[in-house]
């Protein structure tokens, strides 16, 4: 086994034997390798071998500090109970959403109509399915032709084939440089190097994406232009049309995460602006739940055979269950009462948040589940995260969201969808106390 390796194990047993505690700072990289009697090569290679074990994480001029450990179950809040407020994950489930989709449901559960649902389906599905597909999406003058609608069981799949498709093994992938975790995991699976792109307030800078093509071409981009994870912003429509006239003029296709659309139905795509360079993603896991889901992938017509081969190769295809009950709900209209519901009830949970919050910097879209808090100084993010999970509340550093290791800002997404109303407020004065005070004050005696 390599020295780094043995070295970086040592390291992992102090971190599980908490001799080495969540948001500890390991020494600078001379000093551990002069204290330690190695190359400084080789400490490089520890501090990068506990990070990608996700035991570390680095800071950009902070340094290398413990990460903050997955916490096992305790009471939410420190008051009695199993239960943890989860301000990690997004899934909104409305109480009054599961009676409308089962009503909804009844007819395809007769018998003949069942056995219907029973068989297989291709990528391409059935003309039903891509129809009421299409007009689920549509936003504004975009409509999307059906028969350019393309089926998957979700959208991560839908993503990992449109990355399969456009991006060779080894070749370069451009993302925001904070991005959707699940688009790092799969570029890493698919053999897809990730390239990172500056942000500001507004989105994706194109002026960087054409600096990162012009450095070492890249093969196509990942976005998200409404409502990012993990930041929140909505792209304005003069930088959707600077980022348009960039893809077309870069030749690169575009794969455009849509998964929370639905929250802004004001919104036009930027399928909308380069429908020839676009390849639109969605799914019903916001819309409706994460176990009750379908991808849906609109292409371009000179792409969708392209598409619809990666779809079969990598075992992506939707079942005709899904998008038969996908399709009553959304004909049937019950689809539309949910995500007008849930625009609500994101509305309402926007407003506990900037409440609850008020005198910190957190940023993002008030129509969305999620927002960005940019901690103040006296807290690193992993420090953090882990005092917050002592009350027994999950959040997401911004290392999980950072491309690049050691470039994560000092931050936390806060996911607000989960947990009911009252919870959620007092969760949030939780933080706001914790944040408020000096990460000191939470050591445990």
């Amino acid at each position: 086994m390599d020295d780094y390796r043995v070295v970086a194990d040592e390291l992992a047993a102090d971190i599980e034997a908490g001799r080495l505690r969540p948001g500890d700072r390991l020494p600078p990289q001379r000093r551990f390798a002069r204290d330690r009697g190695i190359a400084g090569s080789t400490a490089a290679r520890v501090y990068g071998e506990l990070i990608r074990r996700g035991l570390a994480v680095g800071e950009v001029g902070r340094g290398t500090f413990v990460r903050a450990a997955r916490p096992a179950p305790e009471p939410a809040l420190a008051e009695p109970g199993d239960a943890r407020v989860n301000l990690e994950l997004n899934f909104a489930v409305l109480p009054s959403q599961s009676a409308k989709l089962a009503y909804a449901l009844e007819p395809l559960l007769r018998a003949d109509v069942f056995t219907d649902a029973l068989h297989p389906v291709g990528a391409a599905g059935t003309k039903a399915v891509r129809e009421a597909a299409a007009g689920m999406l549509s936003r504004g003058s975009w409509t999307p032709d059906p028969a350019t609608v393309l089926l998957t069981g979700n959208g991560r799949q839908g993503i990992a084939a449109a990355i399969s498709a456009f991006v060779p093994l080894g070749e370069r992938l451009a993302v925001e440089a904070l991005t959707y975790p699940v688009v790092k995991a799969l570029a890493t699976r698919l053999g897809a190097e990730l390239v990172p792109v500056e942000t500001d307030a507004d989105g994706l800078v194109p002026a960087a994406l054409e600096a990162a093509h012009a450095a070492a071409p890249v093969r196509a981009l990942y976005v998200q232009p409404t409502l990012h994870n993990p930041l929140g912003p909505t792209m304005s429509p003069t930088r959707r049309a600077e980022l348009a006239d960039t893809v077309r003029r870069l030749d690169l296709p575009v794969i455009e995460d849509g998964i929370y659309t639905f929250l802004r139905p004001d919104v036009e795509p930027l399928a909308a602006l380069a429908p020839e360079r676009t390849v639109f993603v969605d799914s019903l896991s916001k819309r409706v739940a994460p176990g009750l889901t379908a991808g849906f992938v609109v292409a371009p017509a000179a792409w969708t055979a392209r598409l619809a081969g990666a779809v079969r190769s990598g075992g992506w295809g939707a079942t005709r269950f899904a998008m038969e009950a996908a399709t009553r709900w959304i004909t049937g209209g019950a689809l539309a009462e949910v995500e007008t519901a849930k625009r609500a009830d994101a509305a309402e949970r926007a407003a506990i948040l900037d409440e609850r919050l008020a005198g910190f910097t957190v940023v993002g879209d008030p129509a969305a589940y999620h927002r960005w808090w940019e901690l103040p100084e006296q807290w690193r993010a992993e420090t953090f995260v882990a005092a917050a999970a002592r009350h027994g509340i999950a959040l997401s550093p911004a290392a999980s969201f950072a491309v690049l290791p050691g470039h994560a800002p000092n931050a936390v997404r806060l996911a607000v969808s989960a947990p009911p109303k009252e919870i959620l407020a007092a969760a949030l004065d939780v933080l706001a106390t914790l944040a408020a005070g000096s990460p000191d004050d939470t050591v445990p005696d």
